[in-house]
């Protein structure tokens, strides 16, 4: 049997706001494997279990650009050690200054927009410095660039949740759609977007939960469909009460406005980043252990 250390107890904690007992147990059961003990404790705890995707695990900030015209547009995300550097002018002035660029030059990836002439060198090369000049480490992590024929809309929210919308319609509607998304934080536009691992994650949490009830195989079908199909409504945009009515969907609201949206964007700053914690008392001890 696998060994359950206080380390692993505490991370999954971390990730589901569990109660520790719950945590040890569903490990234990898991054999130590962290995914499995996540899942088991959304079948005993339900969808509270469950923070991991919305916590920011990182710092740094979102940058965000719509020219002129509203046809091209780009969200970065760059990340750096501590909030502190997160609102550096330095560091802010240098994320915008991206934004703009990767909507004007349309790199590949990354490593293209590293090697884009900028200011008196290039983006590496800017990085390189401004991790010399404020003494953290700097890293460009993802960017999504959008042009079209129709329009963009764009909101940031505290520059840690950034969104960018591909739109027709009056420009109201861009700005609503751009808030409801940094709100909600929907997966997909509909079903068909959203990633297969997602829905069968959901699928096996429904089953397990079903099982348990010791109903009849067809009733724990329907009720393990029902779940599924509850999971992607609440999940994908276009069936999402509107935030500004929840009376209606955001498919609604747009079929109301004469409007329709083709993509977005969204982007949290850390989101999937596993953010390192420091045990300042365990150093403390493993280092009066280690001179004694």
């Amino acid at each position: 049997m696998a060994e359950i250390t206080a380390s692993m107890v505490k991370e999954l904690r971390e990730k589901t706001d569990a109660p520790m007992m719950e945590c040890k147990k569903a490990l234990t059961e898991a054999e130590g494997d962290l995914a499995r003990a996540e899942e088991i404790l959304r079948v005993k705890l339900g969808n509270k279990a469950s923070k991991a995707a919305t916590r920011v695990t990182a710092e740094g900030l979102i940058g965000l650009f719509i020219s002129a015209d509203a046809k091209q547009g780009a969200v970065i995300e760059v990340n750096c050690e501590t909030d502190f550097v997160g609102k550096n002018a330095d560091f802010v002035d240098f994320v915008n200054k991206l934004a703009e660029l990767v909507a004007a030059k349309n790199p590949a990836d990354v490593a293209a927009l590293s090697d884009l002439p900028f200011g008196e060198g290039t983006v590496e090369s800017t990085r390189s410095a401004l991790v010399g000049k404020i003494g953290e480490n700097i890293s460009v992590r993802r960017f999504k660039r959008i042009e079209t024929t129709d329009k963009l809309a764009s909101y940031v929210h505290g520059g840690r949740i950034g969104v960018l919308v591909e739109f027709s319609g009056a420009d109201s509607v861009g700005k609503d759609l751009a808030m409801h998304i940094a709100a909600t934080k929907p997966k997909a536009l509909n079903a068909e977007g959203v990633p297969a691992a997602d829905i069968a994650t959901e699928r096996s949490v429904a089953e397990q939960k079903a099982a348990e009830s010791g109903k009849p195989a067809d009733i724990v079908a329907k009720m393990v469909e029902g779940s599924v199909q509850k999971f992607l409504k609440e999940v994908t945009l276009l069936s999402q009460p509107f935030v500004k009515n929840d009376k209606q969907s955001v498919e609604q609201m747009l079929k109301a406005e004469n409007a329709k949206i083709a993509q977005f964007a969204l982007f949290i700053v850390g989101e999937g980043i596993e953010k390192k914690v420091t045990d300042f008392a365990a150093e403390v001890a493993a280092a009066a252990a280690g001179t004694a």
